[in-house]
């Protein structure tokens, strides 16, 4: 009994250690795929100089601020206490609006976010849908981001289809 309960556990073992080999992967490089498409470089560009210009503004808010805070501290002995009152509120005021515009515009939720989603979500799907076709066509169970995957120490440049993905997209390397 012991011999056939053994005999059927080794044929199942042959047959999925066979199964695992049957399957065909690949590989890609997706920091390198974005960096041979245009758009994306253009898009990065805009997202740069987007961020510059949110930054100096709420960098203005702040330097006013800190301005109002100098002030008030020159002028600190000569204030009663209401005036005090008033310019610390003024000051606090104006803090808080520095904080509402970096979180307006580089908060999780902020227009950085949705511009950048805007402008490079469409490229990624594009990728996204030329990497599905090819996957689909070669018969690969799985592509692997080698950019993203930080466990891989070594891959052959023969299971990378990079190239094929920007040839896919137009982009012939």
């Amino acid at each position: 009994m012991k011999k056939i309960v053994f005999g059927i556990l080794f044929v199942v073992a042959l047959f999925g250690a066979a199964n695992v080999h049957a399957q065909k992967y690949a590989l890609i490089d997706m920091e390198y795929i974005l960096k041979n498409i245009p758009a994306y470089e253009v898009a990065n560009e805009q997202l740069a100089t987007i961020s510059k210009r949110w930054q100096a503004e709420v960098d203005k808010v702040q330097q006013e601020a800190q301005t109002m805070y100098k002030s008030y501290q020159a002028d600190l002995v000569f204030l009663s206490p209401e005036m005090k009152t008033k310019r610390e509120t003024e000051i606090v005021a104006k803090e808080q609006e520095a904080q509402e515009l970096k979180r307006k515009y580089f908060g999780t939720d902020g227009e950085l976010i949705k511009k950048r989603e805007s402008l490079i979500k469409p490229i990624q799907d594009e990728i996204y849908t030329a990497v599905k076709e090819i996957a689909t066509l070669k018969g690969y169970a799985t592509i692997i981001d080698r950019a993203s995957a930080m466990s891989i120490i070594y891959a052959s440049p023969q299971i990378d289809i990079s190239n094929e993905v920007l040839a896919k997209l137009g982009f012939a390397k």
